[in-house]
């Protein structure tokens, strides 16, 4: 009977949901305790290598977390709504909110480690110390000092994806770009498809898009001239992510989606998709954006 018990209770901590059920299960279930959704497919064998380290992982964190799985397949509307690009891609909710998450089907330590920090665990490791103080040299504008930091990295470790990924990120942020094409060739081809390679990928393609648009303070006169001139906004946004300034960036971008989310073809959001992939899914903007479009998506 003991046994049955602890069974069902481990059972209890991982289950399906759909497009129905998901504020129930999700977003009421994750003001209780943090809830982890794991966007899957039937036909993705990364997301088969994924989900049992997340079950193993979450049964043994005995309650401090729950997982949700969603199959995108079955249920495509809100994957689609939250900038799901690719799987396997798992979003923490936290009081109601995305709050963290990785894409890619992570080793077990890995996995233990994101639930650590989700729990607020002390996580230990220099390499990840290093790229963690380096994540965050990167994000308060330090480019040149992340840098240093990726490097040491690959130093010990020249086939490190998340350092490789930081250095051409952080390439991208000096305006070094063929810099950062050169390091993104040394990822090795199963690798391509790692958060880490995408967030770079993507920030290098903004940067060039960036380029081929007008000056900022043009575009803010013709917002203020027409508040519903969305191209003008929407070019804003680019350029301004350009130049780092993320959370305009992202109010522009998030004020299009509110007042006509079916402008360009929903261009708005999509352009929120490639924000978050550049700026990786544990970043403050990404998260904030993430809030932001679950406030709307889910009102």
């Amino acid at each position: 009977m003991l046994q049955q018990a602890q069974t069902a209770t481990a059972d209890a901590v991982v289950k399906d949901t759909t497009t129905q059920t998901f504020v129930k299960d999700v977003i009421e279930e994750s003001k209780r305790q943090p809830v982890l959704v794991d966007f899957w497919a039937p036909w993705c064998g990364p997301c088969k290598q994924l989900t049992p380290v997340l079950e193993k992982a979450v049964k043994a964190a005995k309650g401090k977390v729950k997982l949700v799985k969603m199959n995108i397949d079955d249920h495509p509307a809100i994957p689609g709504q939250m900038g799901i690009q690719s799987i396997p891609a798992v979003i923490a909710f936290v009081n109601g909110q995305p709050a963290d998450g990785f894409m890619g089907a992570l080793p077990e330590s890995q996995v233990v480690a994101f639930l650590e920090r989700l729990t607020k665990d002390r996580i230990g490791g220099e390499t990840k110390d290093l790229l963690e103080a380096a994540n965050a040299a990167l994000a308060e504008g330090d480019a040149a000092g992340a840098a240093e930091m990726y490097a040491q990295v690959l130093a010990d470790d020249g086939a490190n994806v998340a350092a490789l990924g930081g250095l051409a990120r952080s390439y991208v942020a000096t305006g070094a770009l063929d810099q950062a094409r050169q390091t993104l060739a040394m990822v090795p081809e199963a690798k391509q498809n790692d958060a880490a390679v995408a967030a770079a990928r993507a920030a290098l393609e903004l940067a060039e898009q960036a380029k081929s648009i007008g000056p900022i303070d043009e575009l803010e006169r013709k917002v203020a001239a027409d508040p519903l001139d969305h191209q003008a906004r929407f070019d804003l946004a680019v350029a301004l992510n350009g130049k780092g300034r993320r959370a305009e960036a992202l109010d522009h971008l998030i004020a299009i989606v509110k007042r006509d989310r079916k402008w360009n073809d929903d261009g708005a959001r999509k352009q929120l998709v490639q924000f978050f992939d550049a700026w990786g899914p544990t970043d403050a903007a990404t998260v904030e954006g993430r809030k932001k479009l679950s406030s709307i998506l889910f009102a």
